[in-house]
């Protein structure tokens, strides 16, 4: 049965070069640069949800962190932890949006393992994937760079992706539907890349939202940030569902968007190239860095006020990626 699983069912949609042989092990070709590896694992309920499902989790989940340490993702593993009673055609429709969002971002799943175990909690199915990337020549990635008068850049509109698995997840529907920001970043990252700009730091602000991204960049750096409310790029209706649930949206995590931090004067050569990107059109200059201390990340309000943003802590939305 297990055969006829993998047979039938995964590498009709994921079979490939390396996959096909199904070794216990791919062979990747050596090569001279440096290599970024990562590891994750993916348990949201629901399994699929406005804008994406746990497949496309994964994949988008696994190639981010790569293209945010400057690596292009070259080949992942992908573990199915499938639980009895999982319909068929779910499952289909999942590996179909692995096979989907692998070949958009350019990665091939290399190797993987299947697993069926007795029906638990309901969870259906768990994913974990890992990647391995080669880093692009000359990067130096690193808080230790950061200097005063630095800027934040987020690459798009935060909080849809949390938000979207939540009012799924509570049978809620709106007028205006929030869907997942779930999308691969290595094609924008590479245009960032490649605009001439010096980045000194990347990451996506999934757990922990842009709050958490923040607070890390201000403890590593020894710096304090100052961020403007008005610039953060918010959809009215994300503004919206997150009044109804009563969450901090810079605390909502993200799946599609990235936080670049650059020198000011290589902030219109991020943002430009953002812009220039479907996944970056409403990318916005947040905030900077000032040589005040303790360190920490304040926020100025719309209303002129300021608050401190602290990182999160607890699940205000637990098993959302």
């Amino acid at each position: 049965m297990m055969r006829r699983l993998i047979a039938e069912h995964i590498l009709p949609r994921l079979g490939n070069r390396l996959l096909n042989s199904l070794n216990d092990s791919a062979i990747l070709e050596p090569t001279n640069k440096r290599t970024a590896f990562t590891t994750d694992a993916f348990v949201v309920q629901p399994l699929e949800f406005p804008g994406g499902d746990i497949g496309r989790l994964a994949i988008c989940g696994t190639v981010n962190d790569l293209a945010v340490m400057g690596a292009i993702p070259t080949a992942l593993s992908l573990a199915l932890v499938v639980e009895e009673g999982l319909p068929m055609q779910v499952l289909d429709r999942i590996l179909d949006s692995v096979a989907e969002t692998a070949a958009a971002a350019n990665v091939v799943v290399a190797t993987g393992d299947t697993k069926v175990i007795e029906r638990r909690n309901g969870d259906g199915l768990i994913i974990t994937t890992a990647g391995v990337g080669e880093i692009r020549d000359g990067l130096n990635f690193g808080h230790h760079r950061v200097e005063e008068s630095d800027v934040v850049i987020v690459s798009g509109r935060i909080a849809e992706h949390g938000l979207a698995v939540l009012s799924v997840r509570n049978g809620l529907s709106f007028e205006t539907q929030i869907v997942s920001d779930v999308a691969p970043l290595n094609h924008l990252v590479a245009e960032i890349l490649d605009s001439g700009a010096d980045v000194k730091f990347m990451r996506d602000p999934t757990r922990g939202g842009l709050a958490g991204v923040l607070a890390d960049a201000a403890d590593d750096s020894g710096l304090s940030i100052e961020v403007h409310e008005d610039s953060i790029p918010l959809s009215s209706a994300a503004r919206r569902t997150a009044e109804i649930f009563g969450l901090d949206p810079l605390t909502v995590a993200n799946e599609g968007k990235l936080v670049a931090i650059c020198s000011a004067q290589d902030a219109d050569r991020v943002l430009s190239a953002c812009r220039a990107h479907p996944l970056g059109r409403h990318a916005a200059l947040i905030g900077q860095f000032v040589d005040e201390q303790p360190s920490l990340v304040e926020l100025v309000t719309e209303a002129g006020g300021r608050r401190v943003i602290q990182r999160p802590y607890g699940e205000e939305l637990p098993r959302i990626c």
